[in-house]
């Protein structure tokens, strides 16, 4: 099957952001975080990590800031309880953050930080990283999951990541 949407990755990012797998929304769209609901643009230029809020059409700008994207299951769409566990493939995503080795790769929601890392995990940077790439899991963007939102693990990331900034 075909990636419902592509992995944008490139070496030397600053940050991958990863989810489950693309929404119905982003699906339809073509285009990640689509949702009318996800705070996933907004965040990213609330805590400094785009200039501006970005459309979901313009997800391809991200690279000019250092940002990829990618998903667990790159070749479903729909809501986490729709995929099926055979679906997600962690030994895909180590494979591509092995090639790129960005400073943090970073779950969007709890669901893929547990698929990667294999089991329970908290909010915020994780005990152990991936190589020289460390790991993030933060509350989801999806409108679905708005009951967990918190904004401040993605403050954290972002400070995090300015800390590690040769341009400080």
């Amino acid at each position: 099957m075909a990636d419902v949407l592509p992995d944008l990755l490139a070496p030397g990012l600053k940050v991958v952001f990863c989810g489950s797998a693309a929404g119905r929304r982003s699906a339809e769209a073509g285009a990640y975080y689509a949702g009318p609901g996800n705070k996933f643009w907004p965040i990213l230029a609330t805590i400094g990590l785009t200039p501006r809020v970005l459309k979901p059409s313009e997800f391809t700008q991200v690279l000019e800031y250092g940002i990829g994207l990618t998903d667990l299951a790159k070749d479903r769409s729909g809501a986490d309880s729709q995929i099926e566990q055979a679906a997600y493939d962690p030994l895909r995503l180590k494979s591509a953050i092995e090639r790129c080795k960005p400073q943090a790769l970073v779950f969007n929601g709890k669901r893929a930080g547990q698929l990667f890392c294999g089991g329970a995990v908290d909010y915020g940077l994780q005990p152990l990283g991936y190589g020289s790439t460390a790991v993030f899991v933060l509350p989801s963007t999806s409108g679905a999951a708005r009951r967990f939102w918190d904004e401040v693990p993605w403050r954290d990331l972002a400070n995090w990541l300015r800390s590690r900034s040769p341009d400080r």
